[in-house]
């Protein structure tokens, strides 16, 4: 039986950090325009190019975004709204949480928080670390704030539900592994980690195959990008022969995670 009442979950999800992939590592790096620029085609051109993809297949998606985006693209926020997608919280500067204190870690939770509400009218339902990274009040913290999902943790190829402080929580889990994000193929800078540049086709063989092994399970896919990298010229193909990949099968559903949440909780508290 599929987690959903729509089939096998596909989540379709993107990280727009822009600038602040750079900035969140070191701030001095906002002196040096190369190095913006380079986050800078995240909003200014890999986005749109993104946003053109799925209204092409009528999908709508989740886009994770520091607040500090969120603030300074405001016609940007209006076009993926108009799309029909979703904005989850994504921290405000995408600071490395371990080297914060628990009130900076706080400040960077309301900060992010006020700017989804601000542009969506409504307060975010799902949250993804900055940097795959959570400290010991984070989830305490989620669930304070009444997160409905996180998609953070890479132990399952399932959805679950959290236990937080020894108390069933209602949040949902919505796992995923560095194999379906595209950063460990595409990220390539002169002072980021990993600095990679892989054929586009490498990762779309890479998606294809956890895509046919996941939906014969029956399990879920949660795939993660970044607009910057995945909305290059040469990489676009990957994400739109992922989704034809998809559509050629009977019974997927591709849709934004608040949603797809909604509809497999009911299942999964029952379940527990």
């Amino acid at each position: 039986m599929h987690l959903t009442s729509r089939g096998f979950p596909l989540f379709l999800t993107f990280d727009l950090d822009a600038e602040t992939m750079w900035t969140a590592r070191d701030p001095n790096y906002a002196s040096r325009p190369i190095l913006m620029s380079q986050g800078a085609y995240g909003w200014k051109v890999g986005t749109d190019r993104v946003l053109k993809l799925l209204a092409r297949y009528g999908l709508k998606t989740t886009f994770f975004i520091p607040g500090l985006i969120i603030d300074q693209r405001p016609e940007l926020m209006e076009r993926i709204l108009e799309g029909g997608h979703e904005i989850a919280h994504h921290s405000y500067s995408h600071a490395w949480i371990l080297n914060l204190t628990p009130e900076q870690e706080r400040e960077e939770m309301e900060k992010g928080f006020e700017s989804i509400r601000r542009v969506t009218g409504r307060a975010p339902r799902g949250w993804r670390s900055p940097a795959a990274e959570i400290s010991a009040v984070t989830m305490p913290m989620l669930v304070e704030y009444g997160f409905d999902y996180s998609s953070n943790f890479f132990d399952d190829d399932s959805p679950y539900i959290h236990t937080v402080e020894g108390k069933r929580t209602k949040i949902v889990e919505l796992p995923f592994r560095w194999v379906l994000d595209d950063a460990p193929f595409f990220q390539y800078s002169i002072v980021l980690p990993g600095r990679t540049m892989q054929a586009p086709s490498a990762l779309l063989e890479a998606w294809k195959a956890e895509f046919d092994v996941l939906y014969a399970e029956k399990r879920m896919m949660m795939v993660g990008m970044h607009p910057e990298m995945i909305g290059q010229p040469s990489r676009i193909g990957v994400l739109e022969g992922l989704i034809k990949h998809a559509l050629d099968h009977g019974g997927v559903w591709i849709g934004r995670c608040d949603e797809m949440v909604e509809d497999m909780r009911p299942g999964l508290e029952r379940a527990a």
